[in-house]
């Protein structure tokens, strides 16, 4: 997500970019061990920096409502901490009581008495968050199922794992507490596969690799992350890649994300050079012309081919909650990504 991302991870894009570990009552909370770096810092603004998507006044309210405790006891939002003072937090909740239904379709590749599977289209949030109430997958998901999994809260009915808004394809949800509870153990335990096909501006030179480097939070860009091996928000991120066709200086990419944090595939190819095509906060433009491609000058060249990043997960494979079985579903290429393709193709 993401990318898809953990929801006991922390999530920028979306106001929730990750990639989701599934959540239970217990992991609502966050453990965190202050750092060096943090010494003498007010634990309201170490909160902020280390909590994605949240205003510090949304922090300070939640401290002052006992919502974090340091080395075991409440206290005040001024507070200055200590390296290695143990802090306990309890993320805020959106201001929502519920979660409204909307009328929106959904694309259902597999459904049964235990979970659906959805293609989750691009531009669609997948649960409320700050700037993004209406319009987002568990209203659609309201609206058509009378029961879903309530482990993660009201506000992300049936949601075990997560995608970026612009981000296409394949996720997972939960119709029941035992399925969700099964599915999050398999995402914690990274048993579940997910395959991204990927398009990259630029050329990717080896045929398949890993990429190993911790990310963490942007140090000046509150919705971005950022490689960073030593840092409180920084957690291991492991991506391989495969190559599945160069075009000049395009590339087509099948990415299989070993971990799930925000933005991950995202960061991890942008980190060696390759950042996905159309993608605004890592490549820096935020669509894609005929043009740009073939460097034609004709003006039907002109139309738009994408706007936005060129990266959908493309195929989940885990194992049935309630047979046992392994199972994979997978997601065509979106109209947009496959008109990218197209011209690619055609050089």
């Amino acid at each position: 997500m993401s990318d898809e991302t953990n929801e006991i991870e922390d999530e920028i894009e979306d106001d929730s970019d990750s990639e989701s570990l599934p959540i239970s009552p217990e992991t609502a909370y966050r453990d965190i061990v202050v750092p060096e770096s943090a010494a003498g810092q007010r634990i309201d603004l170490f909160l902020t920096q280390a909590s994605d998507g949240f205003s510090r006044s949304q922090i300070t309210q939640a401290i002052q409502a006992d919502g974090a405790t340091l080395d075991g006891r409440t206290v005040r939002p001024s507070v200055k901490i200590k390296a290695g003072q143990q802090i306990r937090f309890r993320l805020p909740e959106p201001v929502l009581d519920d979660t409204v239904g909307e009328n929106i379709p959904l694309d259902i590749l597999f459904e049964d008495d235990g979970m659906v599977v959805v293609n989750k289209p691009p531009g669609m949030v997948v649960h409320p968050a700050r700037g993004n109430w209406t319009g987002t997958l568990t209203s659609a998901l309201a609206f058509r199922f009378q029961s879903l999994s309530d482990v993660g809260g009201s506000t992300r009915p049936g949601i075990v794992h997560r995608l970026d808004r612009d981000t296409s394809g394949v996720i997972v949800i939960a119709k029941n507490n035992a399925v969700h509870m099964n599915l999050a153990e398999q995402f914690a335990n990274r048993t579940v596969e997910k395959e991204y096909f990927a398009i990259t501006a630029g050329k990717l030179d080896r045929d398949r690799d890993i990429i190993d480097a911790a990310i963490g939070r942007h140090p000046y860009q509150r919705d971005k992350m950022a490689i960073r091996e030593s840092h409180a928000t920084s957690k291991p991120a492991s991506s391989f890649y495969e190559v599945i066709a160069r075009h000049g200086r395009f590339t087509q990419v099948r990415v299989l994300p070993k971990t799930g944090r925000t933005h991950q595939i995202r960061v991890h190819l942008s980190h060696i050079g390759c950042p996905i095509l159309c993608d605004r906060l890592y490549a820096g433009h935020a669509e894609v012309t005929e043009a740009m491609i073939t460097g034609s000058r004709d003006p039907s060249a002109k139309r738009v081919l994408l706007d936005r990043q060129a990266l959908h997960a493309r195929r989940l494979t885990l194992t049935h909650p309630q047979t046992g079985k392994s199972m994979s579903i997978e997601a065509p290429l979106p109209d947009d990504i496959c008109r990218v393709v197209d011209c690619l193709q055609a050089q």
